[in-house]
């Protein structure tokens, strides 16, 4: 059984920092891509960024781009996403998920992700 489980979530003032992880069960987790999206309250999920299988290789979207980074240790089964000079309004839910693996490169789009976490809680306060 495929599980992923995130945690890191909180409430940080603007400006500050918070590291999420996810944790991977169930699959062999060297092999995904992997990436993370966010939903905000009466908003679609967005992609956030992700990481290529090897590692090598990161994508992001361009409203967290030189903010946040993601980075994956596989002898954890573990990928993280580092997040700094936080907004108020990247207040989400953020959930982790593996890609499908149909493109070359990682998918941006939720529909190219086949197993997700349950998420976790990031409030940003002004």
């Amino acid at each position: 059984q495929v599980q992923l489980v995130e945690s890191g979530g909180g409430l940080v003032q603007a400006g500050g920092s918070l590291r999420l992880s996810c944790v991977a069960s169930g699959l062999p987790f060297s092999s995904r891509a992997l990436g993370w999206f966010r939903q905000a309250p009466g908003k679609e999920r967005e992609f956030v960024g992700a990481i290529s299988g090897s590692g090598a290789r990161t994508f992001y979207a361009d409203s967290v781009k030189g903010r946040f980074t993601i980075s994956r240790a596989d002898t954890k089964n573990t990928v993280y996403l580092q997040m700094n000079s936080l907004k108020p309004e990247d207040t989400a839910v953020y959930y982790c998920a593996t890609d499908r693996g149909l493109m070359v490169r990682p998918g941006t789009h939720s529909d190219e992700y086949d197993y997700w976490g349950q998420g976790t809680q990031v409030t940003i306060s002004s």
